[in-house]
């Protein structure tokens, strides 16, 4: 273990101290200890605020478990402060990719009732491999990525148990996948490779969610950003929303920055590659370090080299330069610190009432992909409140009855 205890134990607290509403729930549950003897494994980006939510489940009575969730993304620091307080961690800053499968394999082995995932992969382990391990009774998905992923398991018929889409809850995609990733990934382009963006052309690849918060945060900071989308109602939207909506064969050509948030393979591929303008930075924000293609850059490159730290530039035979950012993986954790503390803070708050509900009620549900119950998303949002000095309006008796006299058609 190469961390700084002490210094993780401070980046923990830090983080712990600007969560409150994933505090509230650790107070409780060291109360209740609503979790008792559970085992709980978890793939996450191993850095501090995984860690509060760690901590949180284990006060909550479970045996809980983490790996890397990425060989990028983990914090040694903070590795060495949860494995002291009491969380075996398989993760390691920059670890090879068969140490990254042989920490989600030793999870596993922990024989979890309880799976927290981001990108499926121990979920997905689990099936393939799965014998007799005993009962898990669920498992939560934290991006879209494993959610994709999940959808297609219970298509086919695969999936053994009931998932819930932690991702999908609007306490987690309207923030945590627009206002965390859009703030983030400035975080991780600005430590990477400290140039100026304002005033440069930046393509951002699909209109989700978080191509939403990029684009936004790149116009924010005077950028002119142009959007590619394969969905009409996707383009659209983006368009109203001032942005021009070009092909990424047609964008590339004039592109000072791509950035791929699609969660699919091959979007940054030969063809735009053959025309991208010179000195392009290539950062990819989705799951898997896929969409920008790797094999192609290092086809097309005559020559290669690391510039600066987590910057590689390939040369073509034409002389054009194009810079891999983060080695083409989730640049705000590859190059950065990951989402805001307070943004994870909604994130992990439903990833700890999820856990604790399929703990409740895991064995009754049915085996299929399910949403997050709305109770736990409006609990979410409602403790939130207070934080963050929110002041509502509240109907008054009149109003109440006339909004129910129109829902009941009357």
């Amino acid at each position: 273990m190469t961390g700084n205890l002490k210094l993780g134990q401070l980046k923990i607290a830090w983080a712990r101290s600007h969560m409150p509403v994933l505090g509230g729930i650790e107070r409780r549950f060291a109360t209740e200890h609503p979790l008792a003897g559970k085992r709980v494994s978890a793939v996450l980006h191993v850095e501090a605020k995984t860690c509060v939510l760690a901590l949180t489940l284990q006060a909550g009575g479970a045996e809980v478990r983490m790996a890397a969730g990425n060989p990028l993304s983990t914090d040694d620091d903070v590795v060495a402060a949860v494995v002291e307080a009491g969380v075996p961690t398989w993760a390691r800053k920059g670890e090879s990719i068969e140490e990254y499968h042989a920490g989600i394999r030793a999870l596993l082995e922990f024989h979890p009732e309880v799976i927290i995932d981001d990108g499926a992969d121990l979920v997905a382990l689990a099936h393939t491999t799965w014998s007799d391990r005993g009962p898990v009774l669920g498992s939560t998905e934290e991006t879209t990525t494993g959610v994709t992923r999940l959808r297609a398991m219970e298509r086919s018929g695969a999936l053994r148990w009931p998932a819930i889409v932690v991702n999908d809850a609007a306490m987690k995609h309207l923030f945590d996948n627009r206002y965390g990733s859009g703030q983030s990934f400035l975080d991780g382009l600005f430590a990477a490779t400290n140039l100026l963006v304002a005033g440069r052309t930046c393509v951002v690849a699909g209109y989700g969610w978080v191509g939403k918060g990029i684009a936004s945060m790149l116009r924010g900071v005077g950028a002119e950003v142009i959007v590619t989308e394969v969905d009409p109602i996707r383009a659209i939207e983006a368009r109203l929303e001032g942005f021009r909506v070009r092909p990424l064969l047609e964008a590339a050509s004039e592109a000072d920055l791509i950035v791929t948030t699609t969660g699919n393979r091959g979007i940054v591929r030969k063809e735009h590659l053959q025309v991208i303008k010179d000195g392009c930075l290539l950062a990819n924000m989705g799951h898997f370090d896929v969409e920008i293609s790797k094999p192609d850059l290092a086809a097309l490159a005559t020559h290669r080299e690391i510039v600066r730290p987590n910057v590689e530039e390939y040369r073509f035979s034409d002389g054009r330069r194009v810079y891999l950012l983060g080695d083409g993986r989730l640049l705000n954790l590859a190059t950065g610190q990951g989402h805001p503390v307070e943004i994870m803070d909604l994130s992990f708050a439903l990833q700890a009432l999820s856990v604790e509900y399929l703990v409740r009620h895991g064995s009754e549900l049915p085996v299929r992909v399910h949403p997050v119950p709305a109770a736990l998303d409006r609990a979410v949002a409602e403790a939130a409140i207070g934080p963050l000095e929110i002041g509502l309006d509240h109907l008054t008796p009149d109003q109440v009855r006339y909004s129910q006299s129109w829902t009941e058609g009357t």
